[in-house]
């Protein structure tokens, strides 16, 4: 392939670490070859202070002109996607709509990347113009003397952190923790010998228990270990989602007290933790304003209780029209403050991110923030309930929402030309992955949150507590159809092998969506031929596949995420198997006449959550849908 030289003693300073760190993957040579194109790069003062790039042919090569570091290597992954697509331009500019444009990568709920698929994100982030990006790490980082501060689960040493962090500067990313410093601490709090006195609740606590001094003292142990290793005197203190906050032990010593109250009261101590440190904090704005409750009103109190050295973050990843945005970042201002805004990859509770959504919440999103002269926004990713997800799936809704940080209408040419430039693959073949949860039956519906590959998989195969949330439908043929398509687009490279994993959860689902109806029905018409056909047809084949995803999914996870965390993905698929294995064993057993009837295959099943075809069920949890039974 062709590529493009770069002559370092020609480059401006800033930039030669960073293009040595892209030399190993991507197209471009420090040393003069035949056929290379050459690339020269000026700093220019005069562009636009938030960020600005001009790409020129001229008589020699091409003359990239950048404002910011961040914009040089934008224009990179430009000009390589250029080298894939065939699509060269005589002169091609862009300018930045916001001054921060940042990613999380979640790195708490089991899936802790290894150091270098970070720096893989950093790459690529790098020439998707992403200049930010956070960590998303509850306890998943060292806190001298903390032993059991994410113990057993992966944690980042501090040594492993300042790597990452002047790795990503070469890049022109500035990186800096996020962490929690109230909730979703369910990880640390879990060892009560530990933990107890600072734990709000005495049993399965995930909110620190806030006014103790205790509690202090931990924060400030842990701010300090989260931020050493950053250059960067920002930190995210988290602060979501403490909706229990004043119960258990805080209520029993000091009565019922606001949650206003609470947030106000522990957040100055953070601050002024954050303070000492000369730390620039932000955090999650939902407990003083919640997406859902567009009817909120801001109270003084509400206004008081939040400092003015920190920064809200307006999370939001379900709105699907722009005026709702607008709204909310109305409110946000109501409260004194420019928030940040953050729409989400949609990674969490899927196999495969669920591009389609992303998109339709991203484009919104960016719109309405850049209509409204916002100037810093991130887009995260999730790894709820465990994280099933192949993370590099949200690379396209990461870099749609770089290309909305660069242009006001981004087209799919540009989008796909940027894809291979920045990630080296094509951008149609991970979108084709995300039909494991498209509503094939619709030909046109507008995308919505829904997860049947996830449901479809982990429904119990003797129980079936899912089945009636099939709507009366077959999804054999669709997945049978995936799975060819998705097989024709697996090649050598490193990239395409990715879809090995859609690919197999595409096979194993054309399998398992319809045994048990079609197993019950013989079964209730007596038919044990039938069920001997189906064990020999369907349900042995379906074992084989279900263990070939196992060991498909166990190879993602080994190649992406530390190891820690892929026992619960493990554990899920053993029960998985075992269930199927058991199902054989009980058919047997009846079709011998060893046992006369199959007791769940006598219960009549019922939804448990309100669904149609129109709106297809959506799960956030492996145990809802594993079993009916709470003892899990």
């Amino acid at each position: 392939m062709k590529k493009y030289f770069v002559d370092l003693s020609q480059t401006p300073a800033e930039l030669k670490k960073g293009l040595i760190q892209l030399t190993s993957e991507y197209p471009v040579t420090l040393k003069k070859q035949p056929g290379c194109t050459e690339l020269t790069f000026i700093k220019n003062t005069g562009l636009k202070n938030t960020g600005e790039l001009c790409i020129k042919q001229i008589q020699n090569g091409i003359l990239v002109n950048y404002k910011r570091k961040i914009d040089a290597l934008r224009a990179l992954g430009h000009l390589f996607g250029q080298l894939y697509t065939n699509n060269e331009e005589n002169k091609y500019t862009e300018q930045s709509n916001f001054e921060m444009l940042g990613a999380m990568l979640e790195c708490s709920r089991n899936g802790v990347l290894t150091v270098d698929n970070v720096k893989a994100f950093i790459r690529r982030l790098s020439l998707m113009g992403v200049n930010t990006l956070m960590l998303y790490t509850e306890d998943t980082y060292e806190v001298p003397g903390e032993p059991f501060f994410g113990y057993l689960r992966g944690k980042y040493t501090q040594k492993e952190l300042k790597e990452l962090d002047n790795y990503a500067d070469n890049l022109g990313i500035e990186m800096f923790p996020c962490i929690q410093t109230l909730a979703h601490l369910a990880q640390v709090l879990q060892w009560q010998d530990t933990y107890r006195d600072i734990s709000q609740d005495w049993l399965n606590s995930y909110i620190l228990l806030a006014g103790e001094e205790k509690t202090y003292k931990f924060i400030e142990k842990i701010v300090s270990a989260a931020s050493a290793p950053f250059k960067s005197k920002k930190i995210h203190i988290g602060m979501d989602e403490a909706w229990a906050l004043g119960q258990g032990k805080y209520l029993e010593k000091h009565g019922k007290v606001s949650k206003t109250e609470i947030m106000k009261q522990h957040l100055k101590k953070v601050i002024t933790i954050c303070k000492k440190k000369n730390l620039k904090p932000m955090m999650w704005g939902d407990m003083f304003v919640y997406h859902r409750n567009k009817n909120v009103k801001v109270t003084k109190d509400m206004i008081n209780a939040i400092p003015k050295e920190v920064e809200l973050i307006y999370w939001d990843y379900y709105r699907t029209d722009k005026e709702n945005y607008n709204q909310f970042i109305k409110l946000y201002r109501q409260l004194k403050k420019e928030p940040i805004i953050a729409p989400g990859a949609w990674n969490w509770n899927y196999f495969w991110s669920d591009l389609k959504f992303a998109y339709a919440t991203i484009g919104p999103c960016m719109t309405a923030a850049r209509e409204k002269n916002l100037t810093k926004a991130f887009i995260t990713t999730w790894g709820d309930d465990g994280m099933e997800n192949d993370i590099y799936s949200a690379l396209p809704a990461i870099q749609y929402f770089a290309e909305h940080g660069y242009n006001n209408k981004p087209g799919k040419q540009l989008l796909k030309t940027n894809f291979y430039g920045s990630c080296l693959g094509n951008i149609e073949k991970y979108e084709l992955a995300n039909l494991l949860d498209d509503k094939f039956y619709i030909k046109k519906y507008f995308p919505e949150e829904t997860n049947p590959s996830k449901w479809l998989l982990w429904d119990d195969p003797l129980i079936g507590l899912c089945e009636p949330h099939q709507e009366g439908m077959s999804f054999k043929k669709h997945y049978q159809e995936l799975s060819l398509k998705l097989q024709k687009e697996i090649k050598g490279d490193v990239y395409s092998k990715r879809l090995v994993f859609p690919c197999q959860i595409a096979k194993v689902l054309a399998l398992k969506c319809d045994i048990r109806k079609n197993i019950v029905k013989a079964y209730k018409s007596g038919n044990k031929k039938g069920i001997k056909q189906l064990i020999s047809n369907e349900l042995n084949p379906l074992i084989t596949e279900t263990r070939k995803l196992w060991k498909v999914h166990r190879t993602v996870w080994l190649s992406t995420y530390k190891p820690f965390g892929l026992e619960v993905i493990e554990i899920r698929y053993g029960g998985l198997i075992n269930r199927l294995e058991s199902l054989k064993d009980r058919l047997n057993d009846y079709i011998s006449g060893d046992v006369k009837t199959i007791p769940e295959f006598e219960t009549k099943l019922l939804k448990f959550h309100k669904t149609s075809k129109k709106y297809l069920l959506h799960v956030n949890t492996y145990k809802r849908v594993a079993t009916p039974s709470a003892m899990f």
